[in-house]
Formats: structure tokens, C-alpha cells, sequence
């Protein structure tokens, strides 16, 4: 790979049409992946070392919201992460064309295979009733976060990653909670949330790695409404 001559016109094109809608990354996920991936791949490194706080100087952003995109980008495969350390990170960078979430399948997918995916990772869960209720349907009655049955009339969706952290309305960040989670919840990263739940033994430790796949689950698109 690092002797590969990138074609740095298809790579941006693939990036813009192909990889950011089709794992639905946010500004800082595009930023973040943009930053490394001109780092490492660009320049001929498969491997890139880097410090957070580095990267989040260069981008004019904080700590917080480059962690988080990193820790995106390694859930849905945009890159490897390797290793963590004092020092940073190392990780291992990933062209559009070496994601599982946007290759063709078997054979190649053909245009007409891949036109309900796009327009599946294209829609606003948030626009009509419907669509609601599908993402309500996909948790079967349950709180996303802390499994409670929830009747019908108290269900509430709830953005993983808060709109106000550029969070899309997909259903890859929609999850069906109970009124309570989503209040506490609030703009917290849903993994901090849901290890409070587990520390105030609403979740048992079983339940909550349970929880925490699904939210790579669902980063990766695994968890498609019917």
C-alpha cells in the first residue's frame, strides 16, 4: 500500500459520495478522517502515531470531539485503532475502497442492488410518523439504553451522538429509549451514559457489554429498521 500512487481526485470523490453519507459521518468524523488520511496513506504511511491534542489544535477543535471521532472511525471501520497510549495513538488508515460498510458485495453490487442502501443511509428518520415507528419497532418495546419495557405512549427517540454535536437524524444515531433515559442522558456520550447506568446497577455487567456492541452495531449500520 504505501508505494500505491493514491489518485487524489477519485479518493476525494469516493469520500464525498461514496464513504461520508454511507456511514453517515458527522463534520468532526470527516475532519478527523480527512486530517489522518493525509497523514498517512496520502504521503505513502500505512500507520500514522499521533496525540489527540495534536490533531485538535491543527483542526481548531477540543480534545473531546477528536477522541470521539476517532473512536467513530475505528467502530465503523474507516481505520484500525492499534494501539492506545500515553504517547497517542497508532492506527492503521483505511481507503473508502477498503470499508466493509461501502465495497460492493459479491460479484460486484450493481447499481440497482445498491440504490436502496443509498436511500436508506440518505433518510431522515425524523420527517414522518412512520419512519419513527420503525426505529421504535427495531428495539421491540425496550429502552435502548436500559432495557425497560417501554409502553408506547412514553417512548422517545433519542440521538446517540446529540444534534448539537452534529449528530444526523439516520437510523445508525435514532434509538427508541424511555422518557427518563432521555432526559439523563441529555448531550452525554452514550457510552458514559450507559456505564452510569451499569454503576447505579441498572445494568448488570452482562447487559452492559451487550450495550455497547450494539452501539458499534449501529454505528456499522447492523441495525437497520424493518
Amino acid at each position: 500500500m504505501p508505494d500505491k500512487i493514491l489518485n487524489a481526485k477519485l479518493l476525494w470523490m469516493q469520500f464525498e459520495d461514496v464513504l461520508a453519507p454511507r456511514l453517515g459521518l458527522t463534520v468532526w468524523d470527516r475532519a478527523v478522517y480527512s486530517y489522518l488520511l493525509r497523514h498517512s496513506l496520502v504521503v505513502g504511511k500505512l500507520r500514522l502515531h499521533f496525540a489527540v491534542m495534536s490533531v485538535a489544535r491543527d483542526l481548531h477543535l477540543s480534545n473531546g470531539p477528536v477522541r470521539q471521532a476517532v473512536r467513530r472511525l475505528d467502530e465503523l471501520g474507516a481505520l484500525r485503532l492499534l494501539e492506545r497510549s500515553k504517547t497517542g495513538h497508532l492506527v492503521e488508515m483505511r481507503l473508502p475502497e477498503q470499508i466493509r460498510a461501502v465495497r460492493p458485495g459479491k460479484n460486484g453490487a450493481s447499481r440497482a442492488a445498491e440504490e436502496p442502501a443509498s436511500a436508506l443511509e440518505a433518510t431522515d428518520f425524523l420527517q414522518s410518523w412512520a419512519l419513527r415507528k420503525t426505529i421504535h419497532d427495531r428495539e421491540r418495546g425496550a429502552c435502548f439504553y436500559c432495557l425497560r419495557r417501554t409502553p408506547a405512549n412514553v417512548q422517545c427517540l433519542d440521538h446517540v451522538v446529540p444534534r448539537v454535536r452534529f449528530g444526523r437524524n439516520s437510523y445508525r444515531n435514532l434509538v427508541s429509549c424511555c422518557i427518563e433515559c432521555n432526559t439523563r442522558k441529555n448531550d452525554r456520550p452514550a457510552r458514559d451514559f450507559l456505564r452510569t447506568l451499569y454503576r447505579q446497577g441498572r445494568l448488570t455487567p452482562a447487559e452492559l457489554d451487550a450495550r455497547l456492541r450494539a452501539l458499534k452495531d449501529l454505528a456499522a449500520g447492523k441495525l437497520r429498521p424493518v
